[in-house]
């Protein structure tokens, strides 16, 4: 009975209300702070001329990436400037000794400002919890109230007038007399056109200045902004020391400058070419830079070679020695010498085929063109074939050449047989050199193909044979024509 009873009792309603107000007071105070008691982030201080509206919980940006937060703004005693203490995520480590802090306004809608953190190079050695950020590598941005406290009324006025006539330079159309010297392009604009104009162009060449200017920081900015700046006291220490050198150096460049004034027309010409000049030159050097590897792969195959010329000029050495006895007078400079009167001949050969050649050629022009054609034709007579003339031509020589076979020595001739009729035929004329020829034929002659038209075709000489027309064999000249009379 009495161990039931211990098990209904239950604890006191002040032992509850002090858990649930502990419980309260914790939730609220993690609330309001956003930290575990006793705990906090990686956090790095830093030095600034001014804390321009910076407020706790202000973000810590790296790269425009939020790594952290303000977690403190205080005045650094005995000094103007403000300590501001930076907690940051483990995403943003680690912080280098080179690190740099930038207070920058944030955009409009966010409002307030933010602190834009460069963790430094890895090359650096890194921050510990709790170190400093120096004010020589902190910036803060310009406020309006410091702009016109350093901008005083005749400083004000100054650049008021400055500013109108720059709106004036800018806005005026320009005078014929502008636009006669100007390049067409910018006739008839206003200065601020041209340089709208001038836009077009720039983004090329502002980044070409970009990573001309990225150059020039060098690979560790600290030892080249220290070796450059010993460099110019060197410079400015020997340009003491030579201070009449210097008078000279100013007045040569004075006339110098004067020399290119006079020629100011031949350099606004020249500039305007410069640019579709380095177009081309950026071409040709593109095509120069691929032709280097090959050049490379060239040069890597031809080493061997180059490595055996020593020991080819070595062996060369015993041939050149019989070469020289070979071209002795005794040997072969006495061939020459024979050979001298053949060569002088040869020459004249040469000299002549000149005018040979030409002739050679076209005769095989013609006999491609005209004469080779020609006898592809095929003749459409009484006693067509249905081949090619040529073969007639040359059937015709082989039967000449058996009906001139003898069996004597008195040569070769031809034997005619006349045959018997009552047709009795005439060739040729009586005032003609063989005198008229009368025979007997079978049958009367039906005529002559092609006709006899009575006189020679005429001769053009001006015309060359291989341009002149292929004949038709069969066509109007081809016709027909009647046999002589009888007597």
């Amino acid at each position: 009975m009495a161990t039931a009873r211990r098990r209904r009792t239950s604890r006191s309603p002040l032992t509850i209300g002090l858990i649930a107000l502990a419980i309260v007071l914790v939730g609220v105070f993690l609330g309001f702070t956003k930290d575990i008691p006793f705990t906090h982030g990686f956090r790095v201080k830093a030095t600034f001329e001014s804390a321009n509206s910076l407020r706790p919980n202000s973000p810590v940006r790296i790269a425009g990436v939020a790594v952290g937060k303000v977690k403190k703004v205080e005045p650094k005693e005995g000094t103007d400037e403000a300590l501001v203490t930076l907690e940051i995520k483990k995403a943003g480590l680690p912080i280098h000794e080179d690190a740099t802090a930038k207070i920058r306004p944030r955009i409009f809608l966010e409002g307030n400002f933010f602190v834009d953190l460069h963790p430094g190079t890895p090359s650096s050695p890194k921050l510990e919890d709790g170190d400093v950020i120096k004010v020589t590598r902190t910036a803060t941005p310009v406020q309006l109230d410091e702009v016109l406290t350093a901008l005083q009324g005749d400083t004000r006025q100054d650049l008021r007038d400055l500013l109108d006539g720059l709106a004036q330079g800018l806005n005026s159309k320009p005078s014929a007399a502008d636009d006669r010297n100007a390049d067409p392009s910018a006739r008839g604009q206003t200065a601020a056109e041209s340089f709208n104009d001038a836009y077009k162009d720039s983004a090329g060449a502002l980044k070409g200045a970009a990573q001309v200017n990225e150059a020039l920081l060098g690979t560790e900015p600290d030892r080249d902004v220290a070796r450059l700046l010993e460099g110019t006291a060197r410079t400015t220490g020997a340009l003491i020391r030579n201070e009449g050198l210097l008078k000279d150096l100013i007045t040569n460049f004075n006339t110098t400058m004067a020399a290119f004034a006079s020629e100011e027309g031949n350099l606004r010409s020249s500039i305007r070419l410069l640019a579709p000049t380095l177009e081309n030159a950026n071409g040709a050097l593109a095509s120069l830079n691929r032709a280097f590897p090959p050049t490379r792969a060239f040069a890597r195959d031809i080493l061997p070679g180059v490595r055996e010329t020593p020991a080819t000029i070595n062996a060369s050495f015993p041939w050149v020695a019989q070469a020289r006895k070979l071209m002795s007078k005794p040997e072969l400079r006495g061939l020459a010498q024979d050979l001298s009167p053949a060569t002088a001949d040869l020459a004249r050969l040469t000299n002549a085929s000149l005018t040979l050649l030409p002739q050679i050629d076209r005769t095989a022009l013609c006999a491609r063109d005209v004469i080779l054609p020609t006898g592809d034709l095929v003749i459409h007579d009484p006693f067509d074939t249905g081949t090619a003339n040529y073969k007639e031509f040359w059937w015709t020589m082989v039967g000449l050449s058996g009906e001139s076979q003898n069996f004597d020595g008195n040569g070769s001739y031809v034997r005619f047989q006349p045959g018997g009729g009552s047709q009795a035929v005439a060739l040729g004329s009586p005032g003609s050199s063989t005198g008229q020829l009368i025979g007997a034929a079978a049958a009367p002659v039906q005529g002559v193909q092609p006709a006899y038209p009575g006189k020679r075709p005429p001769y053009v000489s001006s015309v060359r044979c291989h341009k002149s027309k292929i004949p038709d064999v069969n066509g109007s000249w081809a016709a027909k024509g009647p046999g002589e009379n009888a007597p």
